[in-house]
């Protein structure tokens, strides 16, 4: 038994209140489909919306007289092109300087990485050595399956930061009859290579592959397969294994679009799953299966209040678990307590069974729960009334909170391969949290690690690797809730290593009082992959940015990086084998796409590219990226609201859905 309770907390650490209109983020802000229908073809607004819109496109300004960017001058020598046309995000080309002291050393420490990549660790713990690398499940996006833990694997570094010193080029040995360097030019050549090779001084290294572990889960979304062979030069690699192929048309086609219920008041609607047969999503004191192609209801499951949390994690043979209020909520009562835990099934469209609990600081009353999560057989919610655990097949308590003298308690738990507890002990105002490895049936701690001073809250962003978030003393300062991340050994509960997550580099966003709510991140192949902030791109407007990675046992970066392209952006949804699918975000005049990245070479492959006809695209940009749930799986993609609030006067004219689907079928 490993969360007896304090008596709940403050209102501080009750999640803030949402504001009475749903966030409109980089997304856009939707539009009223025209009267020829939805999709309709239009022309673009003048003045653009969306990401990537121009806020004053160029007008009346002659080509000519526009700079040029990033261009060279034709009459300097390539050593002496400044360091910072080097293209946003990208390490620096290091430079052939002349040996100093003794033969082959560099020259000197170069220049610092363009801004983007993965800064080395700068304080904190320092980095373990060894351990073993998994690969993890999937964070935000699509219905996880629990799974095995994965074998470790070496790391051999290849050649390079990011070219390949193969054939082709001025060497020997280059199969086109190039004439031999010199011994000066080829001392020249090896300092520069040393330098690129060197890890620290903010200079860039070498990405590392190897034999990926193999993969003991099975109907998982996520985690990696026996690893492939990829890479340069024959090395081995991590990568490959993935399901999602691209289909001979990318191009999808608009779905079904769901309105969204109404409400009086502010209602979240967290909740949406995919099986073979239905598109799943919550509602309004219910949960409705659609058919995937239609939209058709299949089968409705009525409940006696609003879904309060649901998780994202599904078994094998569909089943998950929610949480919900006992009522409905009316005008005078419009808020009820998150109290009830139900398991369903996603294929039959049925409510298992529904429980609750009592004790510790509630007393008599039924204990509060302000998430829930799923591992294996094990259905665990918490919050600040403490946890409780229950069997997936039949709803037995498998524990619940007790009075402890330290007023320690479970906050929550990350779930999926693993089952972990973020427990809170101590005062409010002295704080000591610990992530515990629990045995999923008796809840008896495996291991533990204690978070440092200044963390109140931390989230847990995959089990197995053990990988944490927090931002540790107040510093991240954007509301992403990350200053860090934490990669653990989940046997031991040793620290391996700390990721310092610069707030201004790094687009990843964890809830600040949830323990299993990140998003925009995955983990896997021994790596944690994170979007950069948007910056602006190569062209006359509009954003674009990169997805780079962590090694989790050095904690350092890697070579890894995607580019989304000229005005867009893109983020993780999850983990396919060894391959990232991520969501690239549109421009104001194009429809998003669905990429896959592979593990091993980064290269990216298309897999939809959505319609940019206008209506078609405000119904899609109409979700804010932190705000919506994205679900991708055989060519099939799927956006829906996780709040919704009564239309205000100003929104009279804007068309709003509950959700909406693409399909490349």
């Amino acid at each position: 038994m490993t969360q007896p309770p304090q008596p709940p907390q403050q209102s501080s650490s009750e999640p803030p209140q949402p504001s009475s209109e749903p966030p409109r983020g980089e997304f856009g802000a939707p539009q009223e489909p025209p009267a020829g229908g939805f999709g309709a073809p239009q022309d673009p607004p003048p003045g653009g919306y969306g990401y990537g819109a121009p806020t004053q496109p160029p007008q009346n300004v002659p080509p000519q007289n526009v700079p040029a960017q990033n261009v060279p001058a034709q009459n300097v020598p390539a050593q002496s092109v400044p360091p910072q046309n080097v293209p946003y995000g990208y390490p620096p080309q290091q430079q052939p300087q002349p040996p100093q002291g003794a033969a082959g050393a560099p020259a000197g420490p170069g220049t610092p990485p363009g801004y983007g990549y993965p800064a080395q660790p700068g304080y904190g713990y320092p980095a373990q050595p060894g351990g073993a690398g998994y690969s993890g499940q999937p964070s935000y996006g699509y219905p996880t399956r629990p799974m095995g833990p994965q074998g470790p694997y070496q790391q051999p570094p290849q050649g390079g930061a990011f070219g390949n010193g193969g054939n082709g080029g001025n060497g020997e040995g280059n199969g086109g009859g190039g004439r031999k360097l010199s011994a000066q030019t080829q001392i020249i050549v090896a300092a520069a290579v040393a330098v690129v090779l060197i890890i620290g001084g903010g200079i860039w290294f070498a990405s590392s592959g190897g034999d990926g572990g193999k993969n003991e889960s099975k109907g998982t979304s996520s985690g990696a397969t026996d690893g492939a062979k990829g890479g340069k030069d024959g090395d081995q690699a991590i990568g490959g294994g993935g399901k999602e192929k691209a289909p001979d048309n990318t191009r999808s086609k608009a779905g079904f679009q769901l309105p969204p219920p109404k409400v009086t008041d502010v209602t979240g609607v967290n909740g949406s799953w995919v099986t073979e047969t239905a598109y799943v999503k919550t509602g309004v004191n219910q949960i409705v299966g659609y058919d995937l192609d239609t939209g058709t209801q299949l089968w409705t499951i009525p409940l006696p209040g609003q879904v309060c949390a649901a998780t994202k994690h599904v078994t094998e043979d569909d089943k998950t678990a929610i949480a919900f209020e006992p009522a409905k909520r009316t005008a005078t009562e419009k808020y009820q307590k998150c109290t009830e835990v139900g398991a369903i099934d996603l294929m039959g469209g049925e409510l298992l069974w529904s429980k609750s609990v009592t004790g510790a600081s509630a007393g008599d009353e039924k204990v509060r729960f302000d998430e829930i999560t799923l591992s294996g057989t094990t259905v665990a919610a918490g919050g600040t009334d403490g946890g409780a655990a229950f069997d997936l097949a039949d709803g037995a308590i498998r524990w619940k909170p007790e009075v402890d003298a330290d007023g320690c308690y479970d906050m929550g738990y990350g779930g999926g391969a693993g089952l972990v507890a973020a427990r809170k002990c101590g005062s409010y105002d002295d704080p000591q949290i610990s992530i515990d490895t629990l045995n999923p049936v008796t809840g008896a701690p495996l291991s533990s690690f204690k978070m440092p001073a200044g963390v109140a809250y931390a989230s847990i962003v995959s089990t197995k690797p053990l990988v944490v978030a927090a931002d540790v003393g107040d510093t991240a300062g954007d509301g992403s809730g990350i200053s860090d991340f934490f990669s653990i050994d989940e046997k031991t509960g040793k620290l391996l290593a700390k990721i310092p997550a610069d707030a201004d580099r790094y687009a990843a966003r964890c809830g600040s009082t949830e323990v299993e709510s990140c998003q925009k991140l995955v983990v896997g192949n021994g790596r944690l992959y994170l979007p950069t902030e948007g910056h602006e791109g190569g062209g006359e407007y509009g954003d674009t940015n990169e997805i780079v990675s962590f090694d989790l046992t050095t904690g350092k970066g890697t070579s890894d990086r995607a580019d989304a392209g000229d005005r867009y952006t893109m983020f993780p949804l999850r983990m396919d084998g060894g391959n990232v699918i991520a969501y690239k975000v549109p421009p104001y005049d194009k429809g998003g796409q669905i990429i896959s990245i592979d593990g091993a070479t980064f290269k990216e492959t298309v897999l939809m590219e959505n319609p940019a006809d206008e209506a078609v695209r405000d119904a899609e940009t109409s979700f804010s990226a932190d705000h919506a749930e994205i679900l991708y799986g055989d060519g099939r993609m799927f956006l829906s609201e996780t709040m919704l609030s009564e239309p205000s006067n100003s929104s009279l004219d804007d068309k709003s859905y509950l959700a909406v689907s693409f399909s490349t079928k």
